[in-house]
């Protein structure tokens, strides 16, 4: 048993802990589904939208490790890990509050309403998109961390803790979909309409503020109903004394004692949100662009097409976030099923991959379309085609969000190293990708026509990669026999 934690946790308080996600992803749903197409009407070009997500990944570089590092050594009467996530919560709320009213706080700074560039909006939405991205880092790192402490080493728990994380990302994907998807959400709060934001930014604000309330509550109950034992002082300094490294240290210590399967696993990882990420990015975009022909900053008829690609693209999202929590509770036995979570870690990359590839070509088949009937809506077999790519992605990313946090929690409990600077470290797997496509998705778009499809070309050959290698070269994970009788749900 680990320094802080009272006993091995009960399945209960695992699940308690790990509905902090789906308040977390309820926000992310937004960005994902809203937010590029949002800064757009702030006059951010669409070739330059990807820079401003540079601060998630940079953001996370930086500020995943030092908060893992920190709540290791944690020695708050309130535990190693809850005074972070309280922390972490109370910044996302302020940084969604920024962000959810950019145009109205612009406005007030001095931005005209008659042109279509709004400087002090953008600089607002950047610091509040900043912000919340390290809250976010804050808020997650040691939420996951806490879920293995709960887990007290054990395997199968680990896993089975982590595909419960996914299915809450799920279920705030869900809400965060479908509040993105209902154009008439403004009307629970009125006073969200202003002279600087019309119904679509009042849409986008009306559903920050339930995010908010929303995270509160899940965080305020998980921090009430679980409880830590505070980290002794005398044992983290026997744990300084055998170590005496700062944090760059204790990175630099942590690489060069990576042993082959971690290293193995940092690269299938960081391969996998090379594939993932584009998709992440433009997907939305993608639904109003290439498959229902809008323009964010074309005529009436084309931006009309543009927000209704925008939103059947949240519903797309939406449908992905059911695939992705049903899918995340059966890991653990489709797992067995196919051998290992090497096995489906790789055999969902190919589903990626195929279904990345698949954009080129309900893209052609729209396009095809339009030559002869002109610029309407597609008809509703290419939208199902798109919206079943939606769908069939839920199913790699249930594994995305849950099996390389299992197994680096796993290493590391072979290891004995802390399980937030691990996750720190795997981490640095999924940030630093997500700035490479970051700084190379627009331009790579611009030159090849200024659509979306290049970055998934991309990501589809990427994900062939990772599946390949996750067979070939990661080993599986080493087996526990039994579960601990202690660690049964209901202790």
């Amino acid at each position: 048993m680990e320094d802080g934690l009272e006993a091995p946790g009960p399945l209960w308080k695992i699940i308690v802990v790990a509905a902090i996600a789906a308040g977390v992803q309820f926000g992310w749903a937004l960005q994902l589904s809203l937010l590029t197409p949002y800064v757009q009407t702030l006059g951010v070009p669409h070739t330059w939208a990807a820079f401003i997500w540079l601060c998630g990944p940079i953001s996370g570089l930086l500020v995943q490790p030092i908060v893992g590092y920190n709540s290791d050594r944690c020695t708050s009467r309130f535990g190693r890990r809850r005074p972070f996530i309280a922390a972490g919560a109370c910044c996302v709320a302020g940084a969604v509050f920024l962000i959810g009213f950019a145009k109205d706080i612009g406005h007030k700074a001095g931005d005209s309403l008659d042109k279509s560039t709004k400087p002090r909006a953008v600089a607002v939405f950047v610091t509040g998109f900043w912000i919340l991205d390290v809250a976010n880092n804050m808020l997650q790192g040691p939420c996951r961390a806490l879920l293995a402490d709960l887990s007290a080493n054990n395997h199968k728990r680990m896993r089975v803790a982590n595909g419960w994380f996914s299915f809450f990302m799920a279920v705030g994907n869900v809400l965060g979909y479908a509040a993105g998807s209902y154009s008439n959400l403004h009307k629970i709060f009125p006073f969200t309409v202003t002279t600087a934001c019309d119904v679509y930014c009042a849409n986008l604000k009306t559903c920050f503020i339930i995010d908010i309330l929303f995270l509160l509550l899940v965080t305020i109950t998980a921090i009430s109903c679980v409880k830590e034992t505070p980290l002794s002082k005398e044992v983290m300094k026997q744990e300084e004394e055998k170590a005496s490294t700062p944090l760059v240290g204790e990175l630099l210590t942590a690489f060069k004692t990576l042993k082959k399967p971690m290293w193995i696993l940092l690269l299938v990882t960081c391969l996998n949100w090379i594939a993932w990420f584009p998709f992440l990015l433009y997907d939305t975009d993608w639904m109003g662009r290439e498959i229902y022909g809008g323009h964010v900053d074309g005529n009436d008829n084309q931006q009309k097409l543009y927000d209704n690609g925008v939103r059947a693209g949240a519903l797309g999202l939406m449908i992905n976030s059911i695939v992705l929590g049903f899918a995340s509770l059966g890991l653990e036995n489709i797992g067995r099923l196919v051998g290992g979570v090497k096995n489906l870690w790789g055999g969902v990359n190919f589903i990626l991959a195929a279904c990345l590839a698949s954009t080129v070509w309900i893209t052609k088949v729209v396009d095809a379309w339009r030559d002869t009937h002109g610029l309407l809506a597609p008809p509703s077999n290419i939208k199902g085609s798109a919206l079943a790519v939606f769908g069939l992605l839920g199913i790699p990313l249930s594994v995305t969000f849950s099996i390389p946090f299992a197994l680096a929690s796993i290493y590391c409990s072979a290891s004995g190293g802390g399980q937030g600077l691990a996750l720190g470290v795997l981490n640095m797997a999924i940030v630093i990708p997500q700035m490479f496509i970051s700084v190379v998705s627009g331009p790579l778009d611009e030159a090849f026509g200024g659509g979306n499809l290049p970055a998934f070309v991309l990501g589809s050959i990427v994900a062939a990669i990772s599946a390949v290698l996750a067979i070939v070269a990661l080993p599986n994970p080493p087996k526990q026999v039994s579960l601990n009788p202690a660690m049964a749900g209901g202790h």
